[in-house]
């Protein structure tokens, strides 16, 4: 930077740059008053009131509160309500005092909402996890596949299969993502699922996705393809089983293979294998099915603009996310062009109505 002049014109910038950094050392404190709001169970407290809720009234009701702390509730009121999570509305009976209310981000918090992000954003907070990503430094000089082997001894699918406190908390954020994403499929892309007979979730842990789909089309046989440690005890339906496997080896046979959220898992070494087995798996029954694939497409640097900047963050975001957990990556539609090609699949079709994520129907 040049030196500083007189009039001050680089001090600004100077200053500029200094509150960029101070905001993104800091930034991790979002997201710890977001735990911290759940934590104390904030957002249903809120909701429960009816009416937009004062700090006092708040305070007054908040179950664990130690009473020395109460003067500290505003201030993470105030950090919450700057990040869109809860807003002031002023109160009906007395205009000058406001109170908070929730936001539609909020309301995806909820306990008993059904599409609440709540247990996934457990799982991406909760210490085993985030422990990774303040090794990626180490990562990149040491032999390990992955930061998460570096914090943690072992991959991230071997810990879960050895804890099954981790287990159950990573099924569960899973799950509860799967919801909210059978949601707008059920919504936006019922007919991918249309005309078919059969079809396979790899991957598809607790069945989430599954049920949801057997249930729109009862005559649809659907199976539930996970490690065996996964699926072991789940019960299925007249038309839903559950089948302990892997997919590197072997899938089923059906008319369809979905796959959500998977492929952002693997290297493409592994992704290609996958593929591979799911083009096996639908060769079976006359090779006139197809792979259904619900994950992200990262957008291209040139496309981003104002209105989408948020949207591509956060896919930057997911993707060192999986850097630090995983071997898998976020790709772009050309990174998922070359995967489809290597398998051998001849075309493709991607549609990008599911915010963060796509649909994507790929044909042998």
């Amino acid at each position: 930077m040049d030196k500083v002049d007189d009039k001050g014109e680089n001090v600004n910038e100077l200053l500029e740059a200094h509150t960029h950094v101070w905001n993104h050392m800091f930034s991790f404190l979002r997201s710890m008053s977001l735990k911290c709001a759940i934590d104390l169970g904030i957002p249903e407290i809120i909701q429960n009131h009816g009416n937009p809720i004062t700090v006092p009234e708040l305070v007054a009701v908040l179950p664990t509160l130690n009473p020395a702390k109460a003067c500290h509730i505003s201030r993470l009121m105030r950090i919450l309500v700057h990040s869109g999570f809860f807003a002031h509305r002023k109160l009906d009976n007395d205009a000058q005092q406001v109170g908070y209310v929730l936001t539609n981000a909020s309301r995806l918090l909820l306990k008993n909402n059904p599409l609440s992000v709540t247990p996934f954003l457990k799982v991406i907070l909760d210490p085993i996890f985030m422990k990774p990503s303040q090794l990626m430094g180490t990562w990149f000089q040491n032999d390990d596949p992955t930061p998460f082997v570096t914090a943690n001894g072992q991959t991230m699918y071997g810990h879960c299969g050895l804890d099954p406190s981790v287990n159950s908390l990573f099924n569960e954020g899973m799950a509860s993502d799967a919801r909210l994403i059978t949601s707008l499929l059920m919504d936006k892309c019922k007919g991918a699922f249309e005309g078919l007979e059969s079809l396979v979730d790899v991957g598809g842990g607790t069945g989430t996705l599954a049920k949801a789909i057997a249930h729109a089309f009862p005559h649809l046989d659907c199976t539930v393809l996970d490690l065996p440690h996964v699926v072991h005890g789940l019960q299925g339906t007249h038309n839903l089983k559950y089948v302990g496997g892997n997919m590197f080896e072997s899938v089923p046979a059906a008319d369809a293979v979905i796959l959500k959220w998977i492929f952002h898992n693997w290297n493409d070494e592994e992704c290609v294998t996958i593929l591979k087995r799911c083009k096996e798996a639908i060769s079976k029954v006359g090779g006139r099915g197809k792979v259904i694939i619900v994950d992200m497409v990262v957008m291209d640097e040139e496309k981003v603009n104002d209105e989408n900047s948020k949207t591509f963050e956060t896919q930057l975001f997911m993707d060192i996310h999986m850097m630090a957990m995983l071997t898998g990556r976020e790709r772009r539609e050309q990174d998922w062009a070359k995967l489809f090609s290597a398998a051998a699949f001849t075309n493709y079709k991607i549609v990008p109505i599911l915010g963060l994520r796509s649909l994507i129907e790929v044909y042998p």
